[in-house]
């Protein structure tokens, strides 16, 4: 396997930025889900899940300029669908329609998040919350870094999974990667688990300089319920950092062997 395509999402739930190289820090791609928007009435942070309109916003990361030449952290730049640029909390809010902040993922901070829960329409499901890593605003604990093969994508548009690294190979192959260690570039990564999939596949997305508009489609999950048991996709958490490339290979690490303490 090798990989053919990597994203980054600055924001959560926004649209994202194609790499051809990506730095792996300790929480996954540098830059990635490290910002979110914040819904002060409620103290959630907003997803697609809840707020469909999200994913029609796009997010990418600039240079800061130098200050006496010291580097600084990049920062994001948000653009709305009307082309104009969020540069502040009262432009995101106003746009949204409630009182949000942007905030970036900090150290010792942990995000509270919200899902329909159990069955494929959000209108009549019930809604359940959930605490989120710190450092990131990643879903889940155990997977920073989510792969995905070509054919486990099948037909679909590769937008719909959100998926940092996708890699060549038949459908079901990176499930087999599930407790095994991969080496892809200079990084290294524990794979934790299958990813399982929520409404957020099901929604409608822009077009953009590379891809036609995606259409709301229900089917997507229901057949990822109906035939894979609700999981696309595997998480991974990071080892090592490094470098991954487009075009790198997907190796699995050895396995060290035991040593008898008889």
């Amino acid at each position: 396997m090798r990989v053919s395509a990597l994203s980054r999402y600055p924001v959560k739930s926004m649209q994202g930025e194609r790499l051809e190289s990506a730095a792996i820090g300790t929480h996954g791609i540098v830059g990635d889900r490290q910002w979110g928007v914040l819904d002060l009435d409620t103290g959630l942070m907003l997803t697609a899940r809840r707020e469909p309109a999200l994913l029609m916003a796009s997010a990418r990361l600039v240079d800061a300029p130098h200050v006496h030449d010291v580097e600084l952290e990049p920062e994001v730049l948000i653009t709305l669908p009307d082309g104009t640029v969020a540069n502040d909390d009262a432009s995101l809010s106003a746009w949204l329609g409630r009182r949000v902040e942007l905030r970036r993922a900090e150290p010792d901070t942990e995000a509270t998040y919200e899902i329909a829960l159990g069955i494929d329409d959000e209108d009549v499901a019930p809604w359940v919350q959930w605490t989120g890593p710190r450092g990131s605003l990643h879903d889940s604990t155990t997977a920073q870094v989510s792969l995905v093969t070509e054919g486990s994508m099948r037909s679909w548009e590769w937008r719909r999974f959100r998926a940092n690294v996708i890699v060549s190979g038949p459908d079901r192959a990176e499930d087999g990667f599930v407790g095994q260690h991969l080496h892809i570039g200079s990084a290294r990564f524990d794979v934790r688990k299958q990813i399982d999939r929520c409404i957020m596949t099901t929604r409608a997305q822009p077009a953009n300089d590379r891809e036609d508009a995606i259409e709301r489609d229900l089917t997507v999950l229901k057949t990822i319920n109906a035939e894979r048991a609700t999981f696309l996709a595997i998480g991974m958490m990071v080892e090592r950092s490094g470098t991954i490339t487009v075009g790198d290979d997907v190796l699995v690490a050895p396995t060290a062997p035991r040593v008898s303490t008889e």
